[in-house]
């Protein structure tokens, strides 16, 4: 071999690549590396886009939606039961300085928890006679949280003739737990009245309430027969202390402060009677 075809081998030899080598030994290449696996996210079920499952799961079929998510009836809501309560607040004996008298307060509903029939109920007897009676029905309707709109009847028993009226009002619980009461009534004899009340329970303890109670009344014109002026015709201030040995069941004692202004005071005082005075109250609060 001359050193020039020497040189030419050697140069050949160097620049080859490896594979020439490889197949100057029996033609055979190295198998290729296997592919990595593809990540289980990129096999996906052919149904409802999910994972595949070991081969010991079956597929999930339309039998097996339907018992996983069966059809059920909405959650049932109780504003159609009928419900009722009933509280006489003021079940009471009541002393003046020279009198004696007993006298009561109760009132009640009936209905659910949008349109319900009220009942109220109040009076006096003294000297083994009814001074006083009154008695409504009212149909109350729901008109916001907590407030509801009345209109009904209300039938006067004593003092003089009977008489009806007509009556209209809302009623509900004022902000900081002030229960308030505002009722307007026509007679069939053309006079009106409106009546405003509001009261508060103050807990001293968990069973010793304190209840402040304001009321009000307002005439349109004149009622002889009633002893009764034109305007503010009389106002009453009250304040019980109870204690509830059930919730229940609650004996009080308080004391309560009337006063009769304009008019009504003015025939108050040519019938012989006091405008103003106070009285000592003890009496049992109930409901049911």
């Amino acid at each position: 071999m001359t050193p020039r075809l020497a040189l030419m081998l050697a140069v050949l030899l160097w620049t080859a690549p490896p594979a020439a080598f490889a197949q100057g030994h029996g033609g055979h290449q190295p198998p290729p590396a296997p592919a990595p696996p593809p990540a289980e996210a990129d096999h996906v079920h052919p149904q409802d886009g999910v994972t595949d499952l070991p081969p010991f799961i079956p597929p999930l079929t339309d039998a097996d939606r339907a018992a996983a998510f069966p059809d059920v009836p909405g959650h049932g809501v109780h504003d159609k039961a009928v419900h009722w309560f009933a509280l006489l607040d003021q079940l009471e004996w009541q002393r003046t300085d020279n009198a004696s008298a007993a006298g009561w307060g109760a009132k009640g509903w009936v209905g659910r928890d949008v349109d319900r029939l009220w009942l109220r109920s109040e009076g006096e007897v003294a000297g083994g006679r009814v001074e006083h009676a009154e008695a409504h029905v009212l149909y109350g309707r729901l008109i916001a949280p907590w407030w509801d709109v009345v209109a009904g009847v209300r039938q006067d028993l004593r003092p003089g003739p009977a008489r009806t009226w007509a009556a209209v009002g809302v009623q509900g619980l004022a902000p900081y737990w002030f229960e308030i009461e505002t009722t307007a009534y026509v007679a069939t004899s053309g006079h009106t009245h409106l009546r405003l009340e509001t009261e508060y329970e103050l807990l001293l303890t968990n069973r010793l309430v304190l209840q402040p109670l304001v009321e009000a009344d307002l005439y349109g014109k004149a009622d002889p027969e009633r002893r009764l002026g034109t305007g503010l015709s009389s106002a009453h201030a009250g304040l019980r202390l109870r204690y509830e040995i059930r919730r229940e069941f609650a004996p009080y004692i308080g004391v309560e402060w009337e006063r009769k202004f304009f008019g009504t005071a003015d025939l108050a005082r040519a019938d012989g009677h006091r405008t103003a005075g106070a009285r000592l109250v003890l009496g049992v609060r109930l409901w049911k």
